[in-house]
């Protein structure tokens, strides 16, 4: 079986040009040591993205060419050989690869460090450390940066000269790189608000005095995911029991990269922790979603009114489910039945959770509804999500 590890991707400082050759000239070097079948093998190809084919050394035919993917199912066919492959995915992506290996191939997706990875490396207070991470994320060499300027050097480097270049160069995008990033300014400025690409496009009308189509828009934002940049929460009807295609939200894999975006100007907690608990949600393996709930009532006149409420989290799974609102502060009860009015609206017996900012002593209301700081759940109660 093949392994493929994907994610948004660090800096590399080496190449690897000529890993194929190096391959097809020592393949059968490498088969004679695995000869111990009682033993298990474990072979990593990295930076694939520099890899060409070439000429088959095994055959007199000028148009006959290997590959990487060729070695790889070379290796493969040896019953106790495990082969991992990393790379950039400015080349190829990694659906791309493992189409290639059509059912021989396995992809291992890799998360930016959630808080409480975060935290273990950290050296310091917990609350110090919740700061440095919702400003400069958790991409690991965030911690081996010593100063703030130097962590806002190194993110804005990576998101101007490596991811963004991985998404032009991937999606030949020469002649509108602006666009690119004025559509990843209006994400990371409205990071969790419901969109489409319709509406973006009246944005670039009205904000930015630009003509960009809603089908360039939705092109672009696929690059960006395919690029491990956003992540996308569909919407669904709770009662209903069915999804609605559009809008939705988008949030950034690393919350130090929307943060470098913006170079660090917008600084809304309320969001950045709405987007981290996505993250932390995500990286155990939820799937997550943003929610609605109907809501029939009549008003003061005695007229039947719709509306629809929002739930900023469905997370599903196997059979678990959660309802969670990223709710920052409730000052007073008025907040509190704002915060809770689609959560009191849901009538299942699944959790129902709202998360604040402060640290406070978890407690349940009278509709059994749990109140819990946000540096607590990310810590510990998220793994008692089942």
């Amino acid at each position: 079986m093949i392994e493929v590890f994907t994610s948004i991707r660090e800096k590399c400082v080496f190449t690897q040009k000529y890993l194929v050759r190096v391959c097809a000239i020592r393949y059968k070097y490498v088969c004679e040591q695995l000869k111990d079948s009682d033993k298990q093998y474990y072979v990593l190809l990295d930076e694939i993205q520099e890899v060409k084919a070439i000429q088959n050394p095994w055959l007199n035919d000028a148009d006959s060419t290997i590959g990487f993917v060729d070695i790889l199912l070379g290796l493969v066919d040896l019953k106790n050989v495990d082969v991992y492959v990393t790379g950039s995915n400015s080349k190829m992506l990694s659906s791309d690869i493992i189409t290639e290996f059509k059912d021989r191939g396995d992809e291992i997706h890799i998360n930016p460090f959630t808080f409480r990875e975060f935290y273990n490396a950290y050296q310091g207070d917990k609350h110090d450390a919740w700061q440095e991470y919702i400003t400069y994320g958790g991409l690991p060499r965030i911690l081996s940066e010593k100063t703030p300027e130097d962590k806002s050097k190194y993110l804005q480097d990576l998101i101007k000269k490596t991811y963004l270049t991985d998404v032009i160069e991937r999606n030949n995008i020469q002649n509108d790189i602006s666009t690119l990033d004025d559509l990843l300014n209006i994400i990371a400025s409205s990071v969790g608000s419901l969109t489409n690409p319709a509406k973006l496009e009246r944005t670039f009308s009205s904000v930015k005095h630009k003509n960009v189509t809603d089908a360039t828009i939705s092109s672009y934002l696929s690059a960006f995911e395919d690029a491990f940049i956003l992540r996308k929460a569909n919407q669904f009807d709770v009662k209903g029991k069915k999804y609605i295609n559009t809008p939705l939200k988008y949030y950034f894999t690393d919350i130090g990269l929307r943060n470098a975006q913006l170079n660090f100007r917008q600084q809304e907690e309320t969001h950045i922790m709405e987007n981290v608990i996505y993250n932390e949600l995500y990286a155990r393996g939820f799937n997550v979603d943003v929610g609605v709930v109907e809501y029939n009532y009549k008003d003061e006149e005695g007229k039947s009114k719709r509306t629809w409420l929002e739930v900023d989290f469905i997370a599903n799974k196997g059979n678990a489910r959660c309802y969670i609102q990223s709710a920052f502060a409730i000052p007073d009860e008025k907040k509190r039945l704002q915060e809770t009015h689609s959560l009191r609206r849901i009538n299942d017996s699944y959790r129902k959770i709202v998360v604040v900012r402060d640290a406070i002593i978890p407690w349940f209301d009278e509709n059994g509804i749990y109140y819990i700081g946000v540096e607590e759940f990310v810590l510990k109660y998220i793994d008692e999500l089942k």
